[in-house]
């Protein structure tokens, strides 16, 4: 009897465990779970908000906001309902959340928000990628149409006369439908500019003090209106759409499924060839005369992929096609890029510096110059740029300036030889790199979109064999110029002195990255050699935030002399992070892989859950911080409140590299548990 007791008690025992676990899986389900309405008067909140916790009053909640003893910035916060009740909210990150919401609700014209409990306190994993999807890409779209040309023709690098628009002289029917509005624009301060037929550098710097931007591709409605198509910013000061950044805002719009507005991106590109001539280094007046690192090829092929294949697709592609090399034959081939090794490099024309820079830029450049003349740095400059001047070695010196600012790495000591900047003196793995992924995709495009002949608008063909034979030699010219043996890298190759130059950088992953996964005749390296690159540049580069740009030794020493500059160590780039993922996936490093994703996702996370949501242009990945303050700071770390933008290529590679981590790690990084903690030294 006893025991029998005894049983039964046990089985009482574990049935009420049992129904308290399927009451708390009911309560999670949100059947049973209550979620108060709290309703707040918006003005007074936010106000309450910033006056007790926005201790540095910059207008975010941080932790840089510390507590100073009293009850100012203790991190925690009592909500007061319009109906008097009270509702705490303590810690950092869900302090931030709370001053967005109500900021979007301000936004939104609401004197009395509901506030939603669960966007306070959700994951910040979650969160992010949310905003990036619904929120950030809208932020960064623009449109050039007559409604909201103030907005996209703004600048605040560079000062002009008014607000200029220029229009191509080729685009007529963008040019006559600007006119007919030309008055009413002019009473906005707006002028509408057509460009010479022909782009000179010397038409470029006549434009001084009228710079403008540049109309990019639209379509007419039936009525008769020029409906710009959109496009995406990086944000901030880059209020256009730039070249290569373009390439990887596209995979992350795809990973968020904005096909439409990638192909548009696709689309702008095709228009600045067709139009300008090149793609612009950013569809600004004073870009005219220099590109960017060419990704059309491979932007074109993931916005296919993407796409329903119809006849429609297929046309659109040839027209791709035709552009893609139109681009390469004009640009990348012609005589001032391709050097005698059989291989391109930059070569930014143009006449003076470069407009964009921030004043006083050069002033250590100029002034030798000015003290060799007993001037001024300030008149010195102005008369240079006016051609008062005249100083054949500073012209060389921005011979060599426009090529970086051409490669996209604007700046960084990759380039320096002999106490000089001499970046238009290398032929860049990086660029050859791209022009090869270039001519195997349009191999790959001629063979199976257009069975193996695409015909150009003159009438000549362009054949699928040819292609492949243009990457069979410059595969052979990578190897036989790039790859040395002995240190199992790629360096870039001075062709003037004929020498490899051993600066290690991350753009020696692209060699790895170009090749066609599903190829193995499109690899650059054999297996053995890959392994022995990737686990150099990875020795080298990696560091607790993600890749470094280049080594620390490759760099070299910093000093007031000689400055740090934003693209070399210990500063980390999305562009390198999310072409060294895909590199290592090429090559079945996916443990390698997974580890650098989560490094950077984890910094991306850290910084903006510390940071009121702050989404930068780039890292310290040394040190996992956004703050950055070589050359021109971090763009995208100065708003009030809430971001609305982030930065262009950060977002997407949040949104790519979160795609690419594996479930099982999802978890951890919702932890905040630091890459250390999960994954094994590689020193």
């Amino acid at each position: 009897m006893l025991e029998k007791n005894r049983t039964e008690r046990r089985i009482q025992i574990a049935s009420f465990f049992i129904l308290l676990f399927y009451l708390s899986l009911y309560s999670n389900t949100g059947m049973m779970k209550k979620t108060p309405k709290i309703q707040v008067h918006v003005k007074n909140t936010i106000q309450r908000l910033i006056d007790e916790e926005d201790v540095d009053q910059d207008l975010k909640i941080t932790i840089d906001d510390h507590f100073d003893g009293e009850h100012h910035g203790d991190k925690q916060f009592l909500i007061t309902t319009v109906d008097q009740k009270c509702y705490e909210v303590r810690g950092n990150y869900y302090l931030a959340n709370l001053l967005q919401e109500l900021k979007l609700a301000l936004d939104r014209g609401e004197v009395i928000c509901e506030l939603d409990f669960q966007r306070i306190f959700e994951d910040p994993v979650q969160r992010f990628s949310r905003q990036i999807r619904t929120l950030f890409w809208d932020g960064l779209t623009r449109k050039i149409e007559l409604h909201n040309l103030p907005g996209v023709i703004a600048d605040e690098k560079v000062k002009s006369d008014g607000l200029n628009l220029y229009i191509p002289f080729s685009d007529k029917t963008a040019s006559n439908y600007f006119k007919t509005h030309k008055d009413n624009l002019h009473a906005q301060n707006i002028q509408i500019r057509v460009l010479p037929p022909e782009i000179t550098p010397k038409a470029v710097q006549s434009l001084e003090g009228r710079h403008g931007l540049l109309i990019l591709d639209s379509v007419m409605d039936s009525s008769g209106e020029i409906l710009g198509k959109p496009y995406v910013v990086p944000g901030g000061r880059f209020n256009e759409m730039y070249g290569w950044d373009s390439y990887f805002i596209v995979l992350g719009l795809l990973t968020d499924g904005r096909v439409d507005l990638a192909k548009c991106m696709v689309d702008h590109h095709v228009y600045q060839i067709n139009h300008y001539g090149k793609i612009l280094n950013a569809n600004r007046t004073y870009y005219l005369t220099r590109s960017q690192p060419p990704f059309l090829s491979s932007m074109a092929r993931a916005v296919y992929n993407e796409m329903s294949k119809t006849s429609e697709s297929k046309a659109w592609m040839k027209q791709v096609c035709q552009a893609i090399i139109r681009e390469y034959q004009q640009v990348w081939m012609h005589p001032k890029r391709l050097t005698g090794t059989g291989l391109s490099r930059y070569f930014g024309e143009g006449l003076g510096p470069p407009v964009e820079v921030e004043s006083g830029h050069f002033d250590a450049i100029y002034q030798p110059y000015a003290q060799s003349l007993g001037m001024l740095v300030r008149k010195f400059e102005r008369q240079y740029k006016e051609g008062k001047v005249l100083q054949s070695e500073l012209d060389q010196f921005f011979v060599h300036d426009r090529a970086v600012r051409e490669s996209g790495h604007d700046t960084t000591y990759r380039w320096w030889a002999g106490g000089k900047d001499r970046c238009a003196d290398f032929v860049p793995v990086d660029l050859n790199a791209l022009l090869y992924k270039t001519e195997i995709d349009m191999a790959f495009f001629i063979d199976h979109l257009f069975e193996g002949t695409l015909v150009m608008p003159g009438g000549s063909e362009e054949t699928g064999a040819a292609w492949k034979k243009l990457a069979d030699n410059r595969k052979k010219s990578i190897r036989q110029y790039f790859w040395n043996e002995a240190d199992a890298l790629f360096y870039d190759y001075n062709f003037v002195d004929e020498y490899s130059h051993p600066y290690i950088s991350a753009t020696a992953f692209y060699p790895l990255w170009a090749c066609d996964p599903d190829r193995p005749d499109t690899r650059i390296l054999t297996d053995t050699e890959a392994d022995r690159l990737i686990r150099c540049l990875l020795n080298y580069l990696e560091f607790p935030g993600g890749l470094a740009a280049s080594s620390e030794k490759s760099r070299g020493p910093v000093s007031e002399l000689r400055p740090q500059r934003q693209w070399d160590y210990p500063h980390g780039w999305a562009p390198h992070q999310m072409i060294a993922w895909q590199a290592l996936c090429n090559y079945h490093h996916d443990s390698h892989a997974q580890r650098l994703i989560y490094r950077w996702l984890y910094t991306i996370i850290r910084n903006a859950v510390d940071y009121n949501g702050t989404i930068p242009e780039k890292f310290n990945v040394v040190t996992r911080s956004h703050q950055v303050f070589a050359e021109y700071g971090n763009v995208g770390t100065k708003f009030a409140y809430i971001t609305r933008e982030g930065f262009g290529w950060m977002n997407a590679s949040y949104q790519v590299g979160l795609k690419l981590l594996k479930e099982d790690l999802h978890d951890e990084l919702n932890q905040m548990i630091p890459p250390e903690w999960l994954f094994e030294d590689q020193s």
